[in-house]
């Protein structure tokens, strides 16, 4: 299991959820609120937790 704090807009945040969420070989199994960075109003973070898929590999 990873912890993963993302840090940057709320749009680039959303966008890197998706391609965590679309990935085969990753679990997401917790994403977290956003928080707001100190002394910003552009930058935020939020916290993902990811663990490896299940998934069977084709053998050859």
């Amino acid at each position: 299991m990873l912890k993963i704090r993302l840090m940057g807009t709320k749009n680039d945040i959303k966008w890197f959820e998706r391609i965590l969420q679309r990935q085969p070989k990753v679990a997401v199994t917790e994403v977290s609120e956003l928080y707001q960075n100190k002394g910003t109003n552009r930058y935020y973070r939020a916290y993902v937790q990811v663990q490896k898929a299940n998934v069977k590999e084709k053998s050859n």
